[in-house]
């Protein structure tokens, strides 16, 4: 029998998971340049963190989570997202103190019909600003992601950016969207109609229903004064930061958490099933709705399957700095040797082992993705190395005691 991997996952081999270990390390890079730190959840909680916090009539909750119940008779849940048990982990170290500002990557789950760019276990990056109220927290996390996307180069990306306002706002909000809906009641889909009361907000979401909803009120047009002031505050901010948006106001959030910011990144060249390829917003309920003080709080989720989708092809580069080829049969146990000194130094070396040609060790080098081959052979008692750029084919004799300065340069 053969085993496959299960619907909607993936596997990622070398070389492919280069671009992986690439988009790891510049969110890393830039996570802590902001300021962030690295947060560790774990990958399954309570099911009920996620139906309190995420909201029991959501999509995610009632459709998407993988939930079971573990051996002690407990409902467990794999975390369809991690914004929740970030806020869990830090109600339950006592709160907030001052502000709190940290990032997450890794794999999160939920039960969807898998298609390009939307699977059953994905990975996100994310980043949590909690305890910070003013607009310049929302700007400094829009910007943070935006960084990104630039650096990992995903052309072409549009920061589309509404505001849903507060609870007030939100509740007015809601009454007149029911009314608007319930005149088109006959036009909407099924679910629209189920959703429309619970959660009407998740209808404007709805691309069956796209036409129907069309010139319905957006949140925008019910906002109070406090969150109007704080939605401008935004934009001067992703202004005066370069940062181009484009105000979308059927943009909403379907989780119960959200409030005022909520935005998405959308590479206008990219298609798939979901185009955006993240996004985020103020959640400052959050923290009382499980158990914790009021405390305002903004983040932002980045789906790394997708990014790495709609990011440009990349040029290939070298996984390794050097590949050793034994020329000399004689000075294996040299070459071996030698590979340890390099990776000593900090660089990336490897050989094959066992009695190979050099013309297969060649054919190995190439394909490894070695920037150079440093060949063992005559000039070894010189003192010396070959070195053969793999991409061109050009070759240099260089000495021993520089050959790591020469392949660092």
């Amino acid at each position: 029998m053969t085993y496959r991997a299960p619907k909607g996952t993936d596997d990622i081999l070398p070389p492919a998971s280069s671009a992986w270990v690439e988009a790891e390390r510049v969110f890393f890079d830039l996570a802590e340049r902001f300021g962030y730190g690295l947060t560790l959840t774990p990958m399954f909680e309570s099911t009920e963190l996620f139906s309190r916090g995420i909201g029991e009539d959501t999509e995610v909750v009632e459709k998407q989570m993988y939930t079971f119940i573990d051996k002690g008779g407990r409902s467990v849940t794999l975390r369809p997202e991690a914004t929740a048990s970030v806020v869990r982990a830090v109600v339950q170290a006592g709160g907030v103190v001052g502000t709190f500002k940290g990032f997450y990557w890794g794999p999160m789950f939920r039960y969807e019909r898998p298609q390009k760019g939307r699977r059953r276990q994905f990975s996100q990056a994310g980043i949590e600003y909690l305890g910070a109220a003013d607009p310049g927290a929302d700007v400094e996390v829009i910007e943070l992601g935006y960084r990104y996307l630039q650096e990992l180069d995903v052309p072409n990306v549009e920061v589309r950016l509404n505001s849903i306002g507060d609870a007030a706002d939100r509740s007015d909000y809601r009454r007149r969207l029911i009314d608007f809906l319930e005149l088109r009641k006959e036009d909407l889909s099924e679910d629209a109609r189920r959703r429309m009361y619970d959660n009407p907000m998740r209808v404007l979401d709805s691309k069956a229903d796209a036409q129907v909803v069309a010139g319905a009120p957006t949140p925008a047009d019910y906002l109070s004064p406090d969150a109007a002031n704080h939605f401008a505050g935004v934009r001067e901010g992703l202004e005066a930061a370069d940062i181009p948006y484009q105000i979308t106001p059927t943009l909403v959030r379907g989780l119960d958490y959200y409030n005022r910011t909520v935005w998405e990144y959308v590479p206008l060249d990219f298609e798939a099933a979901q185009s955006s390829v993240g996004g985020g917003g103020r959640y400052d309920p959050l923290f009382e709705m499980l158990g914790g003080k009021p405390t305002p709080a903004v983040g932002v989720a980045m789906g790394l399957d997708r990014i790495l989708l709609a990011r440009k092809e990349a040029a290939q580069k070298p996984l390794l700095d050097a590949y050793v080829i034994v020329a000399d049969p004689d000075r294996t146990g040299d070459a071996t040797g030698f590979v340890r000194e390099l990776r000593e130094a900090g660089l990336r070396a490897d050989r094959t082992v066992g009695d190979r040609s050099v013309k297969a060790q060649f054919k190995a080098a190439d394909r490894s993705r070695a920037a150079y081959a440093l060949i063992v052979g005559e000039e070894w008692e010189e003192g010396r190395v070959t070195a053969r750029d793999l991409a061109t084919g050009e070759q240099s004799s260089v000495a021993l005691k520089e050959i790591q300065t020469w392949l660092k340069r």
